[in-house]
């Protein structure tokens, strides 16, 4: 089974209305999400099929988060990286460092960075 993954930033995650909506539609899109929340930046990665990527992004877009940016277009995961298995569902960390470590456990830190504007 191929994987996809897309990178999302925003001004800000403190919602917690909209991250129930983003729960609610990661369950429902079979994806993993992980969020940075809590303040400033706010930061979104989603990995899942094709069209789960897709439909995920959509649902972050239509809740009209200030300054979203698509950092990562839905992509496809190279073969050699995330091996990982991930559980469904939106999980939360509240520092950028913990989404970093995230990022490097899954085999993506470089494709992270860059995106992010880091490197």
């Amino acid at each position: 089974m191929s994987f996809f993954h897309a990178l999302i930033r925003t001004h800000h995650i403190t919602s917690r209305k909209k991250v129930a909506h983003l729960r609610k539609a990661a369950k429902e899109f079979e994806c993993y999400a992980l969020l940075r929340s809590g303040g400033c930046p706010g930061i979104m990665y989603c990995k899942g099929t094709e069209d789960g990527v897709k439909n995920w992004v959509g649902t972050v877009q239509r809740l009209r988060y200030k300054d979203f940016y698509l950092a990562a277009k839905p992509a496809l995961i190279e073969p050699a990286v995330g091996k990982l298995q991930e559980q469904i569902g939106l999980f939360e960390v509240g520092d950028v460092n913990d989404f970093a470590t995230a990022m490097e456990e899954r085999g993506i830190s470089a494709w992270w960075r860059k995106a992010m504007g880091f490197a």
